[in-house]
């Protein structure tokens, strides 16, 4: 029998629950708005002042002049007090308030960046085969293929990825949570569990591959390896330390176990249920107060005691 102890609602694990019954059930599953913290309920990363910033998704870090002119004009009409370029080769529109969130939306016609919540957020590259005098791979046409494919694929944690042109690595594939680097011979070596964060670790390579679609293939299937077996906030760093690389060439390489097929599927289900949110919940919201500011609550009032009902004295 359950005690009241441990019948109580825990607000974290609810959280961590319905990212795991998300991923395993899909389009099946019953979205819970409640089991979202504030950055997933709103598509937005909020800030410390209770405004919140956008990330346009920019594929690849490749933009064209069309698309810089109206990321500005966005940032003009709704006045954004910073736009930054950030570490992912992105541009941030940082200060907007809660109920303009569906408004800056529209006006930039761009899919979100998801740089608020635990998915696969984004893919820089360098410019590889395209200008560089070293690139040996095209490091951006691949990194846009893969930031097209796994956009919005949701996580136990935040995914970052990176693509490389040649050893030399300016996009720093090999500190990522996945990374792919172009080495002699048209090959390109799949780096997993790399970080460059509040620890810096390099990645281990997972495979060598011969092609995009290789590399794709085998990124998927570590992705959702990752989504179904990691702890829930267990960053892929970790992760690969905990499960140990060897264990995880003869899973997702060798197929000892037999489930490649599997996840192969599983994650194409889930790129195939991917609907951006931007577009759905800024033209239809969830529930009505979605993108309501939040009132402050007003300082109580002190009443003098003798106006207290039942006091006698």
């Amino acid at each position: 029998m359950p005690t009241a102890r441990s019948s109580r609602e825990d607000a974290p694990s609810k959280i961590g629950l319905a990212s795991l019954l998300k991923t395993l059930w899909g389009k099946q599953y019953d979205d819970e708005r409640d089991a979202r913290f504030i950055n997933d309920r709103v598509h937005a990363n909020i800030q410390k002042d209770g405004t919140f910033s956008v990330v346009p998704r920019i594929y690849g870090g490749v933009t064209t002049p069309a698309e810089l002119k109206r990321i500005a004009e966005v940032a003009e009409r709704h006045q954004v007090p910073m736009v930054k370029i950030t570490g992912g080769q992105r541009i941030d529109l940082l200060g907007i308030s809660k109920e303009r969130l569906p408004e800056v939306w529209r006006d930039l016609g761009m899919p979100s960046g998801h740089a608020y919540t635990k998915a696969f957020r984004t893919c820089k590259t360098c410019v590889g085969t395209d200008f560089c005098r070293y690139g040996v791979g095209d490091s951006t046409a691949l990194g846009i293929a893969i930031e097209k494919r796994f956009q919005g694929i949701e996580s136990p944690h935040k995914m970052k990825l990176a693509a490389a042109g040649c050893p030399r690595n300016c996009s720093e594939a090999t500190t990522k949570d996945l990374g792919a680097v172009a080495i002699e011979g048209g090959k390109w070596e799949v780096y997993i569990g790399g970080a460059a964060g509040s620890r810096v670790r390099k990645g281990d390579v997972l495979c060598v591959v011969d092609s995009h679609e290789d590399v794709l293939k085998h990124m998927g299937r570590f992705m959702q390896y990752y989504r179904e077996h990691a702890k829930y906030l267990e960053r892929t760093y970790d992760f690969v330390e905990r499960v140990g690389i060897e264990k995880l060439r003869s899973v997702l390489i060798e197929d000892e176990e037999g489930i490649a097929a599997r996840l192969d599927a599983e994650i194409q289900a889930a790129v195939d249920a991917y609907v951006d949110p931007w577009s759905r919940e800024g033209a239809q919201p969830v529930h009505p107060a979605q993108f309501v500011r939040e009132m402050k609550a007003e300082e109580p009032r002190l009443v003098p005691l003798r106006l207290v009902a039942g006091d006698r004295r």
